[in-house]
């Protein structure tokens, strides 16, 4: 297979799903119990706190291949405000970028039975971004003026809000990231986007009894890249099982983005469209969870045929305020 455009490909590749230039890139984590890392509204949705780390690592096989780690905190303040605060470390070959953000959210009960879940929240995050680029190791014999030898470094502010209605296993949320023109200038002023909003809607329902035997949630989510007007789907199923320990848990998600890529393949020119498919299974064990991602690229045309892998740990406690609500609802509870 000849690639008509290797660069066009391997930006192709990184833009959506690697590419650490607009904040916490949106893999599947929100999966494993995280949906706060990608909606701010998301904060102190139930009246626990929780605490996330995840690690997740990019073709093994590869040198300077994209790694991100996060770690984020949340938690419920007296009735209707949730905090939460994320710090991240992401590295895509020369570029690396680390920042934090805080978190304040506000919940409005529509219910007025206790245990009832029917809420709408409102969030909105903040943080500072500093992005780095390692040009220490480039050719300067291949003489380019933008290029000067040093780690270039630059900070810029920004931030997300988001919305999320719940209604016991009902789970509608709507997130826009990075809704400031950012003042980063770190390859260049004159090809460098200020624009790097995205948008991400997504809705899931619960069905079964998860207290009694086993339940299933089928969710959806779209993203919207409004500056190249990149777009991309995920469709999921999960399943979980109540056990006396705390509960098993195992899904499927597949996510395809709408633009694609031209390749020679032969005498003919072929278009492939970003496949990507992901198995996931977790465990709570009592306060502590447990879960492991692993992405595979589908298709003929694709940078290395390893996986995408990566980790979650997490520890959630109520402090005595419940913990749970009465549904399925598996984002929440």
């Amino acid at each position: 297979m000849n690639i008509k455009n290797p660069l066009l490909i391997l930006l192709f590749l990184t833009s959506l799903f690697g590419y650490s230039q607009e904040g916490i890139p949106v893999y599947a984590d929100y999966l494993t119990d995280n949906m706060y890392l990608m909606n701010p509204a998301m904060a102190g949705i139930a009246p626990t706190t929780r605490i996330r780390i995840t690690a997740r690592q990019q073709w093994f096989d590869q040198r300077n291949a994209p790694n991100l780690q996060t770690l984020n905190f949340t938690s419920r303040l007296g009735g209707r405000s949730g905090v939460g605060v994320i710090a991240y470390n992401d590295r895509n070959g020369f570029h690396s970028e680390t920042g934090g953000y805080l978190t304040y959210a506000h919940h409005i009960p529509l219910s007025k039975y206790q245990g009832e879940l029917h809420q709408l929240s409102f969030g909105i995050s903040a943080g500072m971004t500093q992005s780095r680029l390692d040009e220490t190791r480039f050719d300067l014999n291949d003489f380019d003026p933008i290029i000067a030898g040093i780690m270039q470094s630059e900070s810029y502010f920004n931030a997300d809000v988001g919305v999320a209605y719940n209604y016991q296993d009902l789970s509608v949320h709507f997130a826009a990231k990075n809704i400031l023109f950012s003042n980063r200038s770190l390859y260049s002023d004159k090809y460098e986007s200020k624009n790097l909003r995205k948008y991400i809607v997504g809705a899931g329902y619960a069905f079964g009894d998860y207290m009694e035997a086993w339940s299933f949630e089928p969710s959806v989510l779209f993203q919207l890249t409004e500056r190249t007007s990149e777009k991309a789907i995920d469709l999921n199923f999960r399943a979980f099982r109540n056990m006396d320990f705390g509960g098993l848990w195992a899904g499927l998600s597949y996510r395809r983005s709408f633009d694609g890529a031209e390749y020679m393949s032969g005498d003919k020119i072929k278009d492939q469209k970003l496949q990507w498919i992901t198995p996931i299974v977790g465990v709570n064990l009592h306060e502590f969870m447990f879960a492991y991602t692993y992405s595979y690229q589908t298709g003929s045309a694709k940078f290395d045929s390893g996986g995408y892998h990566q980790i979650t740990l997490g520890y959630t406690f109520d402090g005595g305020r419940g913990g749970r609500y009465d549904c399925n609802c598996p984002n929440v509870n």
